[in-house]
């Protein structure tokens, strides 16, 4: 039967932290983020070798593409989305190299107490048979996968959601400073108070929408591979891997893609605000 669990796999307990399997998978998706970025950046050169050709083709889309959503803040804004671009498509289509969620090893389970009653004892009445009966515990064994895809765990795509509404709240501070808040608390008038409100709670439910609609997408394409690769191991994965390949581009360009929209939201509501105030005390 294919193995499909919601959680991370426990691997082992560091310092009594645990490690799962997701994690391990995210530490190997980090380390080649940064051969791949040594690799490229080591030797610039005026004419560019391959790897710098191919650095440059895509940091270079990757700021012109954010650039028509952030406009003149781009340079602000650049490194998070490049990062979280980067990230989230790496550990996309890592998740669907062989051996991810396949190479593993079997332990026990958790130990659980079986009650066996004897054949003296079922002949007994029920009190004296409870006392006669053995307790016994049976090992099972479960498959634990060595490496799970990293953004098929809620832990990592909340963590990432976090990361993007605290920088977004951030870089709106950084642009305005106190007047940003009026954005959440203002008292001037009622109307804006409780639109205020509204507001706080859109940004908290920001997270949520980042954390599931990353780990719902992934979770629901690896099960799905899991499942066509159990009824015919060949051929019928193919188009489903080519379909979870684009998925996964898709994912990351629309997490990033909406953290740059709510960045520039948050700036330019700061701006217009900065604006009435100065043009108020003017």
């Amino acid at each position: 039967m294919p193995h499909i669990s919601l959680a991370a796999e426990r691997l082992w307990t560091i310092g009594g932290v645990p490690v799962s399997n997701a994690l391990v998978t995210t530490w190997l998706v980090m380390g080649i983020l940064v051969i791949l970025a040594y690799i490229s950046s080591r030797s610039l050169r005026l004419i560019p070798g391959p790897a710098q050709s191919i650095a440059e083709v895509l940091i270079g889309g990757l700021y012109d593409f954010f650039h028509s959503v952030t406009g003149p803040h781009i340079k602000k804004f650049f490194p998070l989305l490049a990062s979280l671009f980067l990230f989230i498509i790496t550990a996309n289509w890592v998740g669907l190299l062989p051996g991810v969620g396949t190479i593993g090893f079997f332990r026990e389970k958790e130990p659980v107490a079986a009650v066996h009653v004897t054949e003296s004892a079922k002949a007994m009445p029920v009190p004296a048979a409870v006392g006669v009966a053995e307790k016994e515990v049976t090992p099972e064994k479960e498959f634990v996968p060595l490496f799970r895809g990293a953004t098929a765990d809620f832990n990592t795509t909340l963590a990432l959601a976090i990361i993007a509404v605290v920088a977004i709240q951030y870089f709106g501070f950084t642009t305005l400073g106190f007047h940003y808040s009026t954005r959440f608390v203002n008292f001037k008038d009622p109307i804006y108070f409780v639109i205020g409100i509204l507001e706080m709670v859109s940004e908290l439910s920001k997270v949520i929408s980042f954390a599931f609609r990353l780990f719902g997408n992934i979770f629901a394409g690896e099960v799905l591979l899991t499942v066509m690769a159990f009824l015919m191991p060949f051929l019928l994965p193919l188009p489903f891997i080519t379909m979870e390949l684009f998925v996964g581009f898709i994912q990351a360009l629309v997490f990033s893609m909406l953290t740059a929209v709510f960045l520039n939201v948050a700036v330019s509501h700061g701006e217009e605000v900065h604006g009435k105030e100065v043009s108020a005390h003017g």
